[in-house]
């Protein structure tokens, strides 16, 4: 298999991730593609109309995109312990936890957009404000709700990768006044997982 992947892509190390811990890394090829809403990247538009990575080229099969649709697949081709919970409220809080991960980079997008990505004559501070509002409530959501006890969950690891992306990009901060996010983040960026797969590079507009 291949994996049409950004080394700056908060979505695409999730997927990386997500193989790291199923065991399933050594039998994916990385390719790393530049993508942007401004600049078209023919071979990923090729494999996905929407012209994004992660992308998961599959011999002799269609491509599959989307994170969380890579990672679903990616569960059922191991023989360990599954990362996305079968039934039952474990498979709830997983995907719950994931769909705050997929909604913080989201936002942190949106936030970038407004701060740093669009011509400064064309950014809109209260549309920023707003997703910045999202991003903090969001942090003490986590604060309150997050399951760090839990066995490993592809939430965990779309939460691991959205807040590492957040510190990368120098966004607004998750850890001030929230212990128990801060220490169970800052235990799984040291999972090899994780070192395997750093964050590196800026989006060219």
């Amino acid at each position: 298999m291949k994996l049409l992947y950004q080394t700056h892509s908060p979505y695409a190390r999730k997927a990386l991730v997500f193989a790291h811990e199923a065991g399933l890394a050594d039998r994916i090829e990385v390719v790393h593609h530049e993508t942007s809403p401004t600049q078209r990247n023919a071979q990923v538009f090729a494999e996905n109309p929407l012209g994004k990575v992660p992308v998961l080229i599959r011999p002799g099969r269609s491509p599959l995109f989307d994170s969380d649709i890579i990672c679903a697949y990616l569960d059922t081709l191991h023989d360990g312990r599954r990362l996305v919970p079968a039934d039952g409220e474990p498979h709830w809080q997983a995907l719950r936890v994931q769909a705050i991960a997929q909604g913080l980079c989201d936002a942190g997008i949106a936030v970038r957009w407004e701060t740093v990505r669009r011509p400064e004559a064309l950014r809109y501070p209260p549309l920023r404000d707003g997703y910045i509002e999202k991003l903090i409530a969001s942090y003490d959501w986590l604060e309150r709700e997050l399951d760090v006890d839990a066995p490993l969950h592809v939430g965990h690891v779309a939460l691991a990768t959205a807040l590492s992306w957040l510190e990368f990009r120098e966004l607004p901060d998750f850890r001030s006044n929230r212990p128990r996010l801060t220490a169970w983040f800052d235990a799984f960026r040291t999972r090899p997982s994780m070192l395997a797969t750093p964050l590196s590079g800026n989006t060219h507009d």
